[in-house]
């Protein structure tokens, strides 16, 4: 393993001897591999040169030189850190620099869900062909790192690598690693996808993005799905949840919502000023906005406006098996569905019942048979507080709410409760 900070300052001579510097910064090339150091940039005063990975023939931190290079000098181009390479298929890609792209940089550690700040990056040797091959093993945020750095070029690295085992080492390999960069231009250059942070749990990936600044949120944000993103927001803290939303551009913020639960989406829109919202409801598709608009109708602390117009509901004189056909056809509400509503012939509410009674009958089993006999239910505005204390006193997942005209007009879950009590905090 060799470090990063016992790269830097390593003497650099070409094919002949002649002196090129030293080593000042290393760079991957992520459009051609995200994990193998393609460049190593070496030069004296202002001058710098690039040497790209297959032309280093000799590498070493122990001897003078250290780095020796496999052509003579005539033949290296001189850096350019602003020089954009042409890759395959004529798409622009970008180097990351080390010194300015990684260390004292902020990072995701994807396996311990934290944004993390560099000290070192590790690199293993690996031979390949005619010289040594280096490729990014895990990067160094813990104190042994910041140590290295204070001494490097003071001490030698021997009298360095001693003091290790006394130090807190702490490392993530660099597979559980996700970058940030703000410029989105760069981004699509230096391919950052967000794909770790995607399968991240929501909750998750929310203490992420509420530990970053707000520049970085908004870059997270922009480059996950929206459907990621909506569940993301979903779990954010509302004060979060606004400056997010209010920073991204209309198209964006109206994808977003339409893919959030039209109750948790109503929330964030009462919260913007008039204007903005009127602007992302334009920008959504008509019925998802309607949804919307009905819920915002409601007194935020009224079961109106705490629920969601999200529901499963089926006529009371079907079966079992016409119920499992409803779910089925709803896939996206049932996933997060635990009660499936009956209805009569008029369209109101007669029972409530729990997803797990479909599997414990015959599928020819007419639902009225065993619809619980309690209909525990609120009305459009039933207040937060009588809301609350059904929730508390009966135990439930799920509360329908209805009309004047006992039609089903949404429903309740604990999930609201459970931002409610959050929120109060």
């Amino acid at each position: 393993m060799i470090y990063f900070t016992e790269m830097l300052g390593i003497r650099a001579v070409d094919s002949n001897g002649r002196s090129l510097g030293r080593v000042r910064d290393v760079a991957l090339t992520p459009s051609a591999d995200l994990r193998r150091l393609s460049i190593f940039v070496v030069g004296k005063g202002r001058e710098r040169l690039e040497v790209p990975y297959h032309q280093v023939a000799e590498f070493s931190i122990d001897q003078k030189p250290g780095l020796r290079v496999s052509v003579p000098v005539e033949e290296l181009e001189e850096y350019d850190p602003s020089a954009v390479a042409m890759g395959e298929d004529d798409l622009e890609t970008a180097h990351l620099l080390v010194s300015r792209d990684l260390l004292d940089q902020q990072i995701i550690d994807v396996d311990g869900r934290k944004v993390v700040r560099v000290n070192d990056v590790h690199f293993q040797e690996y031979a390949a062909g005619g010289g040594p091959e280096f490729r990014v093993a895990e990067v160094e945020v813990g104190l042994t790192g910041a140590v290295r750095r204070l001494f490097q070029g003071v001490l030698p690295s021997r009298a360095i690598r001693a003091l290790e085992p006394w130090l807190s080492r702490t490392v993530i390999p660099w597979e559980f690693v996700d970058l940030i960069e703000v410029d989105p231009q760069r981004r699509l250059k230096l391919k950052i996808t967000h794909e770790k942070l995607a399968a991240l749990h929501p909750a998750d990936l929310a203490d992420i993005v509420e530990e970053l600044a707000p520049a970085e949120r908004e870059a997270i944000i922009e480059t996950l799905d929206e459907s990621h993103a909506a569940d993301a927001l979903t779990e954010v803290e509302p004060r979060v949840q606004k400056a997010i939303i209010e920073a991204l551009d209309t198209e964006k913020a109206a994808d977003i919502l339409e893919e959030m639960d039209p109750d948790h989406a109503a929330d964030l829109l009462a919260d913007l000023a008039d204007e903005t919202s009127e602007e992302i409801l334009d920008g959504m598709e008509i019925q998802e906005a309607r949804e919307i608009e009905e819920l915002l109708e409601y007194r935020e602390d009224t079961a109106g406006g705490m629920m969601n117009s999200d529901f499963i509901a089926v006529p009371e004189a079907g079966t079992i098996d016409s119920a499992v056909q409803a779910l089925r056809a709803q896939e996206e509400i049932a996933e997060s569905t635990n009660t499936v509503f009956l209805l009569d012939y008029l369209g109101r509410l007669t029972g409530a019942l729990p997803l797990v009674q479909l599997f414990l009958s015959p599928p020819s089993t007419p639902l009225e048979t065993i619809k619980p006999k309690r209909l525990i239910f609120a009305h459009l505005d039933t207040p937060e507080r009588e809301i609350l204390e059904l929730f508390d006193k009966y135990n439930l997942l799920s509360l329908p709410v209805i009309d004047e005209n006992y039609q089903l007009s949404g429903v309740i879950t604990a999930d609201d409760i459970i931002s409610v009590l959050r929120d109060r905090k």
